[in-house]
């Protein structure tokens, strides 16, 4: 059995998979499981990677009947049941799952990317990180008022969980955590602003928790602007609106586009690239591939598409094993049907807000529940342990203990774009 990918999907597929009568190889371009969901806190300097990210070796290390590649997936050979590597090498499978997840989205503007980064990797993370926190450094020594309101001008695009939590840490970040250890720069200097192309935050959210979110945002100091286009980003600003924001620091929270795997198979794609999968989370005519997380078009019971998060990729991956336990078994296979187990998303320091079907909440409360789910499904004791001390600590102190700047400092044009090539793959689940 082959799986592409170490996210959310790919692994719980491999774990779930610990004592069949298998041969797994776990084919993935990073050496590391990352827990995205935590990945704007590096991005904002409240963690740092490590404590986010564990060796696929080392999470693996106790499971026999696997082993792990560290190489890119640019093709599939179907007929001959074969995975094709850049490194020249194949790998042949019985059964293959494919979980390689999402990349950012620009609609078509591709060229966005070089001037408004997104994350999904720890490289990207820390490359804003660098962002956000040169922007601070230069704006202290900045002399011209223009180019310092810029440079403390901070703008993020898109309204969802990761653009909502992204400006509420980003607000903490400029307002209250680093402006104590600056001269010039007071908690009234920064201004960050959420541009959404929709009317509301948080659209998957019940409208009064987006209701919520919008309300702790102004609290923090965020300039929300809502139903509100982009039309343009460089270097020096964002057009938004018939507005010219002046910015140095843009950051892209707004779509995602799955990776080549319907190119690889020759499968039906979605709008946003990901393959149309049946309710076994088999392609059309497929019957010895899974296509699973966010690299899969599927539908839940009421027909709507499933969300790209991570327990739905660790449902199917879980499911996508027990289906292929059951066929080699000759036993009958049911369809894939996903629990729902609730929304959350957090707005900065003791501000949350959940939606768990009946109940509705927000404030510390949800806060709260968001701290204690996210540092349980961490990979590890460790991380746990880092994370959870990390995030009390942050809450009694605003300390952003992650601060650290690498790379040339020289460089103030715009990041350079993310290589993309056809057929890179891209193997972290959302």
């Amino acid at each position: 059995m082959v799986i592409i990918g170490a996210g959310f999907g790919g692994l719980a597929a491999v774990q779930a998979l610990a004592s069949a009568p298998v041969a797994i190889t776990l084919i993935d371009q990073r050496n590391h499981h990352l827990f995205q969901p935590l990945l704007y806190q590096v991005a904002t300097a409240a963690l740092s990677p490590a404590d986010i990210a564990g060796p696929i070796r080392s999470i693996l290390a106790g499971q026999d009947n696997v082993r792990v590649l560290l190489d890119t997936v640019v093709g599939i050979d179907r007929d001959r049941r074969e995975v094709l590597l850049a490194s020249g090498r194949r790998a042949g499978y019985d059964w293959l799952i494919i979980a390689t997840g999402a990349r950012h989205s620009y609609f078509g503007r591709d060229e966005w990317a070089a001037y408004a980064p997104g994350i999904k990797s720890i490289e990207d993370a820390t490359a804003v990180r660098r962002k956000v926190l040169l922007a601070l450094e230069r704006a202290e020594s900045e002399d011209e008022p223009d180019r310092r309101k810029a440079l403390l001008t901070f703008v993020l695009i898109g309204g969802g969980p990761t653009g909502v939590e992204m400006a509420g840490a980003i607000a903490e970040l400029a307002h209250r955590s680093v402006s104590r250890d600056f001269r010039s720069i007071t908690p009234h200097c920064s201004k960050v602003i959420l541009i959404n192309r929709g009317p509301r935050l948080l659209e998957t959210f019940p409208e009064e928790l987006s209701a919520a979110a919008l309300a702790d945002l102004e609290r923090l100091g965020v300039d929300v602007r809502l139903s509100t286009e982009v039309d343009h980003i460089d270097a020096e600003k964002v057009v938004a609106g018939g507005e010219t924001i002046r910015t140095h620091t843009a950051i892209w929270a707004a779509g995602v586009v799955g990776s080549p795997a319907a190119r690889w198979i020759g499968a039906e794609a979605d709008h946003a690239g990901r393959v149309k999968v049946d309710h076994t989370l088999h392609p059309a005519g497929e019957s010895r591939i899974l296509v699973i997380g966010d690299t899969a078009s599927c539908t839940g019971a009421d027909g709507r598409p499933l969300p790209g998060i991570a327990p739905v990729a660790k449902q199917q991956g879980r499911y996508a094993a027990r289906t292929i336990i059951a066929e080699i078994a000759g036993r009958p296979t049911r369809p894939f049907r996903y629990r729902h187990y609730g929304n959350l998303a957090t707005i900065g320091r003791s501000h949350a807000v959940a939606d768990l079907g009946r109940m509705k909440l927000r404030g510390m409360s949800a806060w709260l529940l968001w701290s204690t789910v996210h540092v349980y499904f961490l990979v590890g004791f460790r991380s746990r342990f880092v994370v959870g001390l990390n995030l009390i600590w942050n809450y009694l102190t605003f300390a952003r203990h992650a601060r650290l700047i690498t790379g040339d400092l020289d460089h103030t044009g715009p990041s350079p774009a993310p290589r993309i090539t056809d057929g890179e793959s891209y193997v972290q689940a959302a």
